[in-house]
């Protein structure tokens, strides 16, 4: 059950954010077009949770993924869904706020 949880959250071994940004992956924010514009990671993609099947024509496949949102849930979903139709490389970034922290470490 706590394995299965870790998966669900992305609370599997560290990633190292910085590293997949710097190796060229795309930060999906799933928030709501009002959350994003008060405030996001610059260069990130805003397709909200509830868009993400209808926009996978905006997503590159082979590219690698980062999803956020305000805490981590609508992220983790984001992942679950992208892999489910085919994306390989995904990884739940978690809230945007924290995860712009660890990217400006």
């Amino acid at each position: 059950m706590i394995n299965t949880l870790k998966k669900i959250f992305g609370l599997g071994p560290k990633v190292d954010y910085k590293e997949l940004i710097k190796n060229g992956a795309q930060i999906i924010d799933v928030r709501t077009s009002g959350e994003y514009a008060s405030g996001h990671i610059k260069g990130s993609l805003n397709i909200p949770l509830n868009s993400i099947s209808a926009n996978v024509k905006k997503i590159k496949k082979d590219t690698p993924l980062i999803t956020c949102c305000a805490s981590g849930m609508r992220s983790a979903s984001a992942k679950a869904t992208l892999k489910a139709i085919g994306y390989k490389d995904v990884y739940n970034g978690g809230g945007w706020m924290s995860l712009n922290l660890k990217l400006h470490k």
